[in-house]
C-alpha cells in the first residue's frame, strides 16, 4: 500500500527542485564566465566546471530520470540501452561534479597552507589539465554501469526499463567494482574533504594569531587588517562550499553504510512505506540539491557575483521598458 503524502511528494518536489536548480546553474555559468567576479582565473575555473557537471546531472538524474519516470513513464529512454547510457551519464557528472569540489578545496588548501607551491600550482593552466583529468576518469570509471543493467520487459524483441542483474550481488568481480566505486565516490572525497579542510582552519587560525601579535607591537598596520580579511573571505567561501557537500551527501552515505551491513541490497520498487525506500529516496534527494547549493553560496558570500546576478535579472526588464517606451 503505498502512502499518499510521499508520492505526490517526489511528483511535485522534482519539478520545482529543476525549475530552481537549472536557472540557478546556468546563471551561475555564465556569470562566472564573464569572469567579473573579482576572482582568480584559477577559482573561477574550478566554479564554472562545477557548475557545469551540477547542470548536467539536474538534467540526467532529475529531469530525464526522476521527472520523466513519474510524468512520462514510457518513452524512449525507457528501453534498456537508453537508460543504461543516461546512468552511465549521471554517475559520470555526479562524480567529477564530487571530485572538481575536491579540487577545488585542495587548490584553496595549497593557496593558503603551501605559500612555496601557490604560484606553481594555484594557475589556471594547472585547473584545467585536473578539470580535464577529473572529468574524463568520471566518465570512464563509470563505464561498467552500461553493463550492470538487464531488462525489466523483453517485447518484440526490445528490452524495457532497467533492472540489476542478479549476477551483481553475487559475482566477485561487481562486488569488487561496487566498493570500488563506493570507496571513490564518496567516501574518499569525505575524508580528504574533511582533513583539508581541518588543515586550512588549523594554518589560518595560527596566521590570525600570529597577525594579532603583530599588530599589538606595530599599531595601526592596515595591511596585516586586509590580510586577515582577505583569509576570512577565502575560508567562507571555502567553508561553504565544503560544509554543504558534507551535510548534503551524509544522508547518502548512511545508506550506502546500511546496505552494506544489512542484506547487501539496494531497494528496488516504489513502496513508499518502506523505510529502506524513505532512507534511499531521502539520500539521493540531498545529494541532488547539492548540485544548486553552490549558486546560492555564491550568492551569499561573493558581493561582485550578487552584484552580476543582480544586472543580469536586471537586464530583461530594461530592455522591455526600451520597448515599450519605443
Amino acid at each position: 500500500m503505498h502512502n499518499t503524502v510521499t508520492g505526490p511528494f517526489f511528483a511535485i518536489y522534482y519539478p520545482v527542485f529543476a525549475a530552481v536548480a537549472v536557472p540557478a546553474n546556468l546563471m551561475a555559468i555564465v556569470i562566472l564566465a564573464r569572469g567579473r567576479c573579482g576572482l582568480s582565473r584559477c577559482i573561477s575555473l574550478y566554479l564554472l566546471s562545477m557548475a557545469v557537471t551540477d547542470l548536467l546531472v539536474v538534467i540526467t538524474a532529475v529531469i530525464l530520470n526522476r521527472i520523466r519516470g513519474i510524468y512520462f513513464p514510457v518513452n524512449f529512454l525507457t528501453r534498456t540501452r537508453g537508460c543504461s547510457i543516461t546512468a552511465v551519464v549521471t554517475y559520470g557528472a555526479r562524480d567529477s561534479s564530487v571530485w572538481l569540489t575536491v579540487a577545488f578545496t585542495f587548490d584553496r588548501y595549497i593557496a593558503i597552507c603551501c605559500q612555496k607551491l601557490k604560484t606553481d600550482y594555484c594557475q589556471a593552466k594547472t585547473a584545467t589539465i585536473l578539470i580535464g583529468i577529473i572529468c574524463s576518469l568520471g566518465v570512464a570509471k563509470n563505464i561498467p554501469c552500461y553493463f550492470m543493467y538487464e531488462p525489466l520487459y523483453i517485447i518484440n524483441n526490445v528490452g524495457w526499463f532497467c533492472r540489476i542483474k542478479d549476477v551483481f550481488y553475487i559475482s566477485p568481480g561487481w562486488a569488487a567494482f561496487d566498493w570500488l566505486d563506493r570507496i571513490v565516490t564518496p567516501f574518499l572525497p569525505f575524508v580528504l574533504m574533511v582533513l583539508l579542510n581541518a588543515l586550512t582552519i588549523r594554518n589560518i587560525l595560527s596566521a590570525n594569531r600570529a597577525r594579532k601579535r603583530l599588530r599589538n607591537k606595530s599599531k595601526g598596520d592596515k595591511q596585516s587588517d586586509s590580510e586577515v580579511e582577505n583569509r576570512k573571505k577565502s575560508i567562507v567561501l571555502l567553508m561553504s562550499i565544503s560544509g554543504s557537500f558534507l551535510l548534503l551527501w551524509t544522508t547518502y552515505v548512511v545508506n550506502v553504510f546500511y546496505v552494506r551491513f544489512t542484506k547487501g541490497l539496494y531497494f528496488e520498487g516504489s513502496n513508499y512505506n518502506d523505510p529502506r525506500f524513505i532512507l534511499q529516496e531521502s539520500g539521493y534527494m540531498c545529494l541532488l540539491c547539492s548540485c544548486c547549493t553552490n549558486t546560492c553560496i555564491y550568492v551569499g558570500t561573493q558581493r561582485k557575483f550578487r552584484e552580476e546576478l543582480k544586472g543580469a535579472v536586471k537586464y530583461p526588464y530594461g530592455k522591455i521598458r526600451k520597448l515599450v517606451k519605443i
